[in-house]
């Protein structure tokens, strides 16, 4: 559905004007329409429906209100991306925008009920909603501040939620829990939004997600992880084919590890310098690797490698022997550093894009 609807929804923003213009820091040449995460939001919504009609997912539909917690807080900030794709808001009214659609998520039963203290630290309701919007909060502007060049927010989104979906499928299976749960479900339909829309916004896009897209990425990210991690006991979690109790924290941050990374490092660079945390730049991750020489569609697949080899690893040391899973890393840690010292052009070439907006 998403690959289908992008085309309409590109043509919506050509007649709307909800294009990036190329400005002086910007990597694109020409002005692209975004827009694209509405067409994500189309295929999510055709997912649910159809899920919901499938009768091994009643675990999921018919015992609790999450699904709909879930969809309202995307349709929140959806709205809230469209409206900031077309007229861009200011950081405190985005920021506003999205506690509210993590709070409306968390307050419907989607959130964060145990911490890792003490064995298992089952935490009061005030602090499960602040939690969950600080978990939430972060997702979506790693997400935000990584998407910055042709396919590269959505393939590590893909890349990510492939890995989670494993990582949750698998732990269903360990545990001889039902393997429909909310949280295998929304990882699989990032995977299929995200691979629907990548056709048209790959190396040279013919359309941007915009912050539509990349903050709708960054809530559903969120909501698979807080709904696994969140709410299974961890107690249950140790076992034979299992690290102990702190591996279920440990998965979601190496998932979003390569988003995480690049936002850390942006927050404390641009604090150093004394500027706003989320004032632009051009020194992402993806920038140093094109500054270092390589072409754009070698910098997004670099970038997909090194989501795939955290997160990769880090579900093998769940599921094989730890040994076995620290030398696969080890040997693809080796070949990527090779890989990333070796450009594969002289002299980097601002063919892509930086994405427009407040916070990045």
């Amino acid at each position: 559905m998403t690959y289908l609807t992008t085309p309409v929804v590109e043509r919506i923003a050509v007649r709307f004007k909800v294009i990036a213009e190329v400005r002086d820091r910007d990597v694109h040449a020409e002005s692209t329409p975004r827009l694209g995460g509405l067409a994500m939001f189309l295929g999510l919504m055709t997912g649910l429906l159809l899920a919901s009609k499938l009768p091994k997912m009643g675990s999921v539909f018919g015992q609790a209100d999450t699904p709909y917690a879930l969809l309202s807080a995307a349709t929140v900030i959806v709205l809230l991306g469209i409206v900031d794709d077309k007229w861009g808001l200011d950081a405190p009214v985005k920021l506003a925008g999205q506690v509210l659609a993590a709070g409306l998520m968390a307050l419907q039963g989607i959130s964060v009920i145990w911490l890792p203290f003490g064995g298992t630290f089952v935490v009061d309701p005030v602090t499960s909603v602040l939690l969950t919007v600080l978990i939430v909060l972060v997702s979506i502007n790693a997400i935000n501040f990584v998407d910055g060049l042709d396919g590269l927010a959505a393939g590590i989104v893909a890349v990510a939620a492939g890995a989670f979906f494993a990582y949750s499928y698998l732990l269903s299976v360990e545990l001889g829990i039902a393997r429909a749960t909310l949280a295998t479900l929304v990882s699989v339909l990032l995977v299929g939004m995200c691979v629907g829309f990548l056709p048209h916004n790959t190396f040279r896009a013919r359309i941007f997600m915009g912050d539509t897209g990349s903050m709708l990425l960054g809530l559903l990210l969120a909501a698979a992880t807080i709904t696994l991690t969140g709410q299974i006991d961890p107690s249950v979690v140790a076992g034979p084919a299992l690290l102990p109790t702190l591996l279920p924290l440990l998965i979601p941050l190496a998932v979003m590890a390569v988003p995480l990374v690049d936002l850390v490092l942006a927050v404390i660079r641009r604090t150093r310098a004394g500027r706003n945390p989320f004032a632009p730049d051009k020194q992402h991750l993806h920038h140093r690797l094109l500054e270092m020489g390589h072409s754009q569609q070698r910098a997004v697949l670099l970038m997909y490698a090194w989501t795939g080899l955290i997160a990769g690893t880090a579900v093998a040391v769940a599921f094989v022997p730890v040994g076995w899973a620290l030398a696969g890393g080890a040997l693809g840690l080796g070949l990527l550093i090779w890989a990333v010292l070796r450009p594969s052009v002289s002299k980097a070439t601002p063919s892509g894009h930086l994405k427009t907006g407040t916070l990045r």
